[in-house]
């Protein structure tokens, strides 16, 4: 039978996207699949734009399938079927689906089907033969304008920034709006409400394992399959969440490697209806469950986010303890540096390992008087312990003479050798130390050495065995990696170069760290660029990249910023880049430093001068404090290139500094990477030079770098409008009418992103605007 319903509304208002998708299906005569949550306006959208006398309509929740009997039709007769999500057996859905092909097989019936989830699996044969118009649920949301127009219907008249607030918070959803309205405008009540009436009106509906199943999940803000069997305790998960997927449009992740996260309205009314209906017992045993799951899986940030929940002390200083065994490449110091300096005094003078993580992490963060307090605690306690107390707090104190950032590399010698002593006497262990933080250097890695690469031969003659023993692991392949690095910076002999970084690569593969085969790789991909053969140099760091997908996550962050430097000479685009790359405006990691000057590079390159400058005087205050000279040398360098562009006199005197100090240690690397804009500079005006050899060699350099490579960081290579994959799929999403939040969800990335991919586009179109960038686009064959 018929289900009897009223038509159209005088204050219904259609939204442009899904009326033009309609009006589109309708005059093709082709299939409509209609889907979105609750109140979105799916069936208001058929109401209002279908004549209802020539029109069908029933809902799958009161009818049978075989109870659709439809009279051959001389015209056109619309068949609406709803809420197909409502079918839950599995010869339901198979009788519906035999009736659903049949109608389609009609030409006298236009078919509309209505759900609230994306088209059904089970409905997907059906998908593949005949092609249907899907109206989305972002489709079904009012635009401001919209929005707008429909609460002025009812004679509210609202300042621009009150409509403003409402649109950010409800996104255009038309229920959110009736609320809106009957709340006389009401934002605090507003969502209240609509919380309430998912409640009573969809929630409660629903088979009770999926109300809990959705209520647990909802302390976390994204769920793994696993991470789920554990707050659940399920082994059925995967089929809830296959159940939960044919209910409605609940997840706006769905699975994408391995991961799901749940829309926030509905994540928000769960957790309140968590609240309402469980206790405070079983919501800490929730947060638990996930705070133990990520504590399991080594995603410490968040775990310790679930243990501050419920105020569990136990385990967020358990956690932080195992975390400051660590060394700075394989913990979280700056991630968790909130947790370390809210712990009690009380609760770190107890713990050598927790004052030795504050003395590491204090230098991390510049904080030098505070790193020095806790190093001398540390000394206290020392001397005020004994038996295995005083061997941890000695271990820890000749770590951190050797780790400590702000301290340098003066006085290393000594201490090397009398750590080679203790550690082969076992008067003291070790804990684990990393001589690169994850950096492709040595010299210019967890500390500078460049005064040691005065004195290479003789050091590593000397102490290169003693270094090696101490730093264990991380001492394979050391001693000619380092030669190598330094016979690099120096612009010695490319072949011995190449024969140390493959010596030092094939011991670090004999039971060393992959922290240390980074620098080989690192070695032989500069070697590529500086031979002119950058495509060498992508390739090796391609390769090596997916190994250190597998075995050395931590290090892609750096990998992908190598692999930046070397596309700058490409001339390849580096937006993507730019969109993951550390926001120094927000706050300044040291770990990031090596991102950084690849940054600033890709801010000469655009001519971001001024923000260029800003990132340059951190890194040389960084450098200052810490004592790091190879990083001055460069960032000077950088400087001097900004001056230069920005036609500032101060250019030469600061470009001066850098050559003198680059001369010092004979380094000629530093200055010919940027061979290609620094042969320009130095072609300007005269410099002094101490060394004769030494200024042919660098000039000799600069001009077959510039020769190379002559777009690096010229604004000029931009004019080849090379797009990235990501921008061209949005511009192309773009020209079909999409907006950025519906093309952030179909490309699974975030609004933010999507929006930076813009304006970069825009930028290089030299375009001011979406309409603009699709024209030139075009003209230009890029979509």
């Amino acid at each position: 039978m018929k289900k009897n319903i009223k038509s159209v509304s005088e204050t219904y208002i259609c939204p442009k996207k899904a009326g033009y998708k309609f009006r589109s299906a309708r005059k093709f005569h082709t299939p409509l699949y209609l889907y979105g949550v609750t109140g979105i306006g799916k069936t208001a959208l058929i109401l209002n734009n279908v004549n209802m006398k020539k029109c069908s309509y029933y809902s799958a929740t009161t009818i049978l399938a075989d109870e659709i009997n439809i009279e051959k039709k001389t015209t056109e007769h619309t068949v609406v079927i709803d809420d197909l999500q409502s079918l839950a057996d599995s010869s339901q859905k198979e009788a519906y689906f035999e009736k659903i092909k049949e109608l389609l097989g009609r030409e006298d019936i236009w078919l509309i089907l209505i759900s609230r989830c994306p088209f059904p699996r089970w409905l997907m044969p059906l998908r593949a033969k005949y092609i249907f118009v899907e109206i989305e649920e972002e489709d079904f949301l009012f635009s401001l304008d919209e929005q707008i127009a429909y609460i002025e219907q009812f004679g509210l008249e609202l300042p621009h920034e009150q409509h403003q607030e409402a649109w950010s918070i409800g996104g255009g959803n038309p229920l959110s709006l009736f609320f809106y309205v009957m709340e006389n405008c009401n934002l605090e009540r507003t969502i209240k409400r609509q919380w309430d009436y998912l409640e009573v009106h969809v929630y409660d509906q629903w088979d009770l394992q999926l109300q809990e199943f959705f209520m647990d999940v909802s302390v976390v803000e994204e769920f793994t399959v696993q991470l789920a069997a554990m707050l659940t305790g399920r082994r059925d998960v995967e089929k809830l969440i296959s159940q939960a997927e044919e209910t409605g449009n609940f997840f706006e992740i769905c699975g994408t490697n391995g991961i799901w996260r749940c829309r926030w309205p509905m994540r928000k009314s769960m957790q309140q209806r968590l609240r309402r209906r469980k206790t405070a017992e079983q919501i800490e045993r929730l947060y638990y469950s996930a705070g133990l799951y990520y504590e399991i899986n080594d995603q410490i940030p968040e775990a310790l986010d679930m243990y501050e929940k419920y105020n569990d002390m136990d385990s967020i200083s358990r956690l932080l303890t195992a975390n400051a065994r660590k060394n700075p490449s394989s913990g979280h110091y700056f991630e968790l540096r909130r947790y370390y300096l809210e712990l009690p005094d009380n609760i770190v003078e107890n713990s050598p390992v927790l004052m030795a993580g504050l003395s590491l992490l204090q230098s991390m963060l510049m904080n030098i008087e505070e790193s020095d307090r806790w190093y001398h605690a540390l000394e206290k306690y020392a001397e005020e312990h004994t038996g295995s107390e005083k061997r941890e707090a000695r271990s820890r104190l000749l770590y951190l003479k050797i780790a400590l950032p702000h301290t340098g590399s003066t006085g290393l010698i000594d201490i090397f050798k009398n750590a080679d002593l203790l550690l082969r006497d076992r008067k003291a262990v070790l804990p684990e130390f990393s001589v690169t933080s994850n950096l492709p250097s040595l010299m210019n890695g967890g500390k500078d050495f460049c005064e040691w690469s005065k004195h290479d031969k003789e050091l590593a003659r000397g102490i290169g065995i003693p270094v090696a023993f101490v730093l264990g692991k991380y001492g394979k392949g050391l001693v000619p990696m380092a030669l190598a690095e330094s016979y690099l910076e120096k612009g010695q002999d490319i072949f011995e170069i190449f024969s140390l970084a493959e010596k030092g690569k094939m011991e670090t593969d004999s039971g060393g760290k992959l922290e240390m085969f980074f620098v080989g790789v690192g070695l032989l991909a500069w070697l590529s660029v500086l031979n002119r053969d950058a495509e060498g140099a992508e390739k090796t760091l391609l390769s090596f990249r997916e190994r250190a997908r597998k075995d050395a996550p931590n290090l892609l962050p750096n990998i992908d910023a190598f692999l930046c430097r070397v596309y700058l000479y490409m001339g390849k685009d580096v937006a993507d880049w730019m969109a993951q790359a550390p926001d120094e405006s927000r706050e300044f990691c040291t770990m990031d430093r090596f991102r950084y000057l690849t940054k600033v590079r890709i801010y000469i390159q655009r001519g971001q001068y001024q923000a260029a400058y800003c990132l340059i005087q951190q890194i040389l205050y960084y450098a200052e404090m810490m004592k790091r000279t190879y990083i001055y040398m460069e960032a000077t360098l950088l400087l001097a290139i900004v001056q230069y562009q920005m036609n500032q006199p101060a250019w030469k005197e600061t470009l001066q500094e850098c050559i003198s100090r680059a001369e010092e240690y004979h380094f000629v690397r530093v200055l010919t990477r940027e061979g290609p804009v620094l042969f320009q500079m130095l072609e300007k005006d005269k410099f002094i030079w101490q060394d004769a050899e030494y200024k042919n060699q660098v000039l000799t350099e600069c001009r077959q770098m510039a020769e190379a490579y002559p777009f690096y960081l010229s604004e000029e290579g931009e004019e080849q409008i090379a797009l990235s994959t990501n921008a061209v799929k949005i511009l192309k999403l773009q020209a079909e009418g999409m907006a950025s939040a519906a093309i952030a969800q179909s490309m699974k990335l975030s609004e933010a992103t999507v929006k930076y991919h813009c304006r970069e586009t825009y930028r290089k179109l030299g375009v001011k605007n979406k309409t603009a960038a699709i024209a030139e686009a075009r003209r230009r064959k890029l979509i």
